[in-house]
């Protein structure tokens, strides 16, 4: 995908989605993970939440991974419709949404919770409408579910926030989870499209014969089982029938995976990136099985795995590959990027060893914040000049 001539005087900012969303979201990143750190150590702001605990899962995904999302989505939008970018004022309303919503749940210990709803339910409701008429507007069928993802994204936030203010009191916890297997559905449909296809370019440009390997029903039948091991795992968590469906997720995605020539790809660690990315959904899913039936690994390092690892992975994977090619930059990660990729991946391996060590838990948990935080300072650091400045061609 490349950028393509925006119409109009949009300010390069605002030219295209990724760029805000995903600066915005490096910066975001390490904010919420140090107000995290302080809440766990008892000098959160006072304006926080009263459960820190379900704030700190709701940010992960309603702010995090949604402007991630919403950052991609709509760029690439432009490209499968052919029309032009969203860019300019709309653009700037739904950064602005964005924004408001992480301003309210910060706020969230202050504020009544129906107006902290409202504020924060702007942005998932707007991106929503975005979408829907970007890609129903160019007639793009094949990009429907994406529209159906996006509303679910927006009623589960709903869900949420009826929880948290207690009309439906559970519901929020509920939300979280629903909404973490939402997003890793969408991660694997999109990985599904995006990983075997750079790894095919980059091996054909390089003189490799063998390529990746797609298979539609092996495509729909990890789809189907991340779906359901996703639901069954946040309604009935210590099911035999979730671990069952967890161990067969995990082998979907391992064939999946297996497929795609990862390891033909490591002399590029931007590509390499998205395969190990992507190796989190398989582990994550084993470990949600072992955790079921009481195997090693508690419950939360499998839900780690699979949001720290495959989510968080996966997302600073896109965000790094996606900015160099619509800014008309080489595809070649950086040194910096190099060890941004490094360091992230060992605080994914703290967090989920963590909990293993009972003794030292809560420091494995601050030392592989650290590690999200550099990464994502180093993100912001390397790449602002590549979001902020025009394409160099």
């Amino acid at each position: 995908m490349s950028e393509k001539t925006i119409p109009g005087k949009a300010p390069t900012f605002l030219s295209y989605a990724f760029r805000p969303f995903f600066l915005l979201n490096g910066l975001f990143a390490i904010i919420v993970m140090l107000l995290w750190l302080m809440a766990l150590h008892g000098a959160g702001p006072a304006s926080l939440p009263a459960d820190v605990l379900l704030w700190h899962g709701h940010e992960m995904l309603v702010g995090f991974a949604m402007a991630a999302i919403a950052g991609f989505v709509l760029t690439a939008v432009a490209t499968w419709t052919d029309r032009p970018p969203l860019s300019g004022a709309p653009l700037g309303l739904l950064v602005a949404a964005w924004l408001t919503g992480r301003g309210a749940m910060l706020l969230g210990g202050l504020l009544p919770a129906w107006l902290v709803g409202l504020l924060d339910l702007v942005f998932p409701v707007l991106l929503f409408v975005l979408v829907g008429r970007e890609i129903v507007g160019g007639g793009n069928r094949r990009n429907y579910p994406i529209i159906g993802i996006t509303v679910l994204l927006a009623l589960l936030d709903l869900v949420y926030h009826l929880g948290a203010s207690q009309v439906l009191p559970g519901a929020d916890r509920l939300a979280v989870y629903l909404l973490i297997h939402l997003v890793l559905l969408l991660i694997t449909v999109i990985a599904g499209r995006i990983v075997p296809n750079f790894s095919a370019n980059w091996l054909r440009a390089h003189g490799h014969t063998r390529l990746p390997i797609n298979s539609t029903p092996i495509d729909l039948a990890t789809i189907v089982l991340t779906l359901l091991t996703g639901v069954s795992a946040s309604v009935a968590p210590t099911s035999v029938i979730t671990g069952v469906l967890a161990f067969a997720a995990a082998f979907m995605h391992g064939l999946r995976l297996s497929r795609w020539r990862g390891l033909a790809t490591t002399k590029e660690p931007l590509l390499f990136a998205l395969h190990v990315a992507y190796l989190w959904l398989p582990v994550g899913y084993v470990l949600t099985a072992f955790s079921v039936f009481g195997w090693l690994f508690p419950a939360t390092a499998a839900l780690h795995a699979l949001t720290m690892g495959g989510v968080g992975s996966m997302i600073l994977a896109v965000t790094t590959r996606v900015a160099l090619a619509h800014t008309g930059r080489p595809l070649h990660a950086a040194r910096m990027t190099v060890i941004a990729y490094g360091v992230f991946t060992v605080a994914v391996f703290i967090r989920v060893l963590g909990p293993l060590f009972a003794g030292g838990s809560l420091a494995m948990i601050d030392l592989s914040a650290l590690g999200w935080i550099v990464t994502f300072a180093i993100f912001s650091w390397v790449y602002w000049p590549v979001l902020t400045g025009p394409r160099v061609d």
